[in-house]
């Protein structure tokens, strides 16, 4: 991988998990940290139940990358469908910048939520009254699991890859760029859920996604473009 390409997921999911991630997840680590998190327990203890919780949304999205990374190995063959797949890829990621900024509804349509089902429901009621820290763990990686279009553009950068290590790595750094906004806000509950920095940060990601997407794209039209161009076991 690239290390503009690194640089970049990092910078997108750090600032995008200030603005989308509080939001959509938000929800989540407060209830956790108002039933989970004991006033007795230290510092220390509550940082560990933090951190095993966001280990076990990397821990799903490393899954995910997997897979979709080995998807795009099998589609991305020769140089007519890495060329197709990375602009699609590219074309996507532009939506899901849009619909960051407000422009679209495409985020809206991605995230259709399973969090009613009830086995979501049962499972999640079960770990939020478990007093064991690894259940922490398991509510991360059952949060992992719930559809969110942020995730969704790094799952299709995974596939873009054509491997599944490569997939596993970028979802990765994903889950662990995404980790400082919301241990934050387990820690002090609500202090990105009405700050202005939220607006600001999720205006920044949007358009380094919109950028990354453009690039994506026009490594695509690369691929369609130029006969002799070589393809990459890795496109990012």
């Amino acid at each position: 991988m690239e290390t503009i390409s690194i640089l970049t997921i990092i910078s997108i999911a750090f600032l995008g998990s200030f603005g989308h991630c509080v939001g959509m997840c938000g929800g989540i680590v407060i209830a956790y940290s108002s039933t989970k998190i004991k006033a007795e327990w230290s510092k220390q203890v509550q940082a560990i139940a933090h951190l095993l919780y966001s280990f076990g949304r990397i821990t799903t999205y490393m899954i995910l990358g997997a897979l979709f990374g080995l998807v795009g190995g099998v589609v991305t063959f020769d140089n007519l469908t890495s060329g197709i797949f990375l602009v699609i890829t590219g074309f996507m990621m532009v939506l899901v910048g849009l619909s960051l900024l407000g422009k679209i509804k495409f985020l809206t349509m991605l995230e259709h939520s399973c969090s009613k089902s009830s086995f979501y429901q049962k499972t999640f009621k079960s770990l939020l009254g478990s007093d064991s820290l690894f259940s922490f763990y398991l509510l991360g990686m059952l949060n992992g699991l719930l559809p969110c279009g942020f995730v969704y553009v790094f799952a299709i950068t995974a596939a873009s890859t054509g491997s599944a290590f490569w997939g596993a790595i970028v979802m990765l750094i994903f889950g662990l760029s995404t980790i400082p906004a919301l241990f934050s806000l387990g820690f002090f509950v609500g202090l990105f859920k009405q700050s202005n920095l939220r607006d600001l940060f999720i205006k920044l990601a949007s358009i380094l996604v919109i950028a990354f997407g453009i690039y994506i794209a026009y490594i695509g039209y690369e691929y369609l473009t130029d006969p002799t161009k070589t393809i990459l076991n890795c496109h990012i």
